[in-house]
């Protein structure tokens, strides 16, 4: 990696946005903070002196192409996906520069696979999508679980977070998503997406000490079944959400994060739970930390360098697990993350 690459971040002002901004600089990148609107890119880089600042809509290819002009990659962190994947996508691909974003959005990660996986491929482009908590992280852990497994039966990931205030764009992009859907839920069966209206069942899982059995919500279905079937042959993807946050989401008087320590992270704690079966024989990772938006940047962040200096598997569109050394990327994200096989 050369010093000081510029990186564009769009959505830079949001709550991600921001923890990926920070990370950037951190890691020694120079981020140019892109978005919408001006005033609140003027009023980031109140925080980060020296900053480049480049509004930009995504309805406006002409400014996303003079954002993007001199940067190494674009992380695009503005939901809802569902609007602003494929424009900065479109414009990443006319700079020529490597795309990721941290789309929690099923629908949305299913279309950059969809259409853009051929065109990127022609181009010899680098787009990954559901760089983040969701997606992912999911897809990280199941990729390194399956080891030397070419298939497996079923893939299982439960979130075990004690709690979670979601964002704005994390209620928009619910809204978004649910109105694509027409209220239906989704799920991943058979080896496809499937959409029904069945209600959620309230299952247990155990979960590892020291968190133990808790209440989860069954078929709480996240961008996982998008990324892990990408490039894994299981027919069955399954993920859970323990009760308590899967009402905290839901619920339209849950607050936004607030700050609990110097990082600006939330008192959130998470622990995923994923386990892989094929036939009679279980592999299984754990990974745990705190704040899942702020978690989201050193996976970004780190996809992001690891693309940029040519630790990658593959190109045109991939997910975590596919383009990545999974093992390898999990070790890397200590301390944000601490990651260890399931017992």
């Amino acid at each position: 990696m050369t010093a000081r690459q510029m990186v564009a971040v769009y959505g830079a002002y949001g709550h991600t946005g921001r923890f990926v901004v920070t990370q950037l600089v951190t890691r020694g990148f120079e981020p140019v903070l892109v978005g919408r609107d001006a005033r609140k890119l003027a009023e980031l880089a109140q925080d980060h002196p020296g900053l480049d600042t480049r509004p930009a809509g995504v309805e406006d290819p002409g400014a996303l192409d003079r954002a993007l002009t001199g940067v190494a990659a674009v992380v695009n962190c503005a939901g809802p996906f569902a609007l602003t994947a494929a424009p900065v996508i479109e414009a990443a691909l006319r700079a020529g520069v490597p795309y990721l974003d941290v789309a929690a959005e099923i629908e949305a990660n299913a279309d950059t696979f969809a259409h853009f996986a051929e065109r990127a491929r022609e181009a010899g482009a680098v787009v990954v999508p559901a760089m983040a908590f969701y997606g992912g992280l999911g897809d990280l852990l199941v990729t390194a679980a399956m080891g030397d497994w070419t298939e497996a039966d079923e893939v299982h990931v439960a979130y075990g977070l004690n709690s979670w205030h979601p964002t704005p764009g994390t209620r928009l992009a619910g809204k978004v998503s649910a109105e694509r859907r027409g209220g239906r839920r989704v799920r991943f069966t058979r080896g496809r997406l499937e959409y029904h209206g069945d209600e959620l069942p309230t299952l247990k899982w155990p979960f590892p000490e020291p968190m133990g059995l808790r209440s989860v919500v069954g078929e709480f279905t996240m961008a996982d079944v998008v990324t892990v079937p990408r490039h894994l042959a299981v027919p069955e993807v399954r993920t859970y959400m323990t009760t308590e946050a899967a009402g905290g989401v839901g619920s339209p008087d849950t607050p936004t994060p607030t700050a609990v320590d110097a990082h600006g992270r939330s008192g959130q704690t998470f622990l995923v739970d994923v386990v892989v079966r094929r036939g009679e024989a279980e592999r299984g990772m754990v990974a745990s930390g705190q704040d899942i938006y702020a978690v989201t940047a050193p996976l970004v962040v780190e996809a992001v360098a690891r693309v940029l200096d040519g630790r990658v598997r593959c190109g045109g569109v991939a997910s975590a697990g596919e383009i990545f050394d999974a093992p390898d990327f999990l070790r890397s994200l200590a301390p944000h993350i601490t990651v260890a096989p399931r017992r």
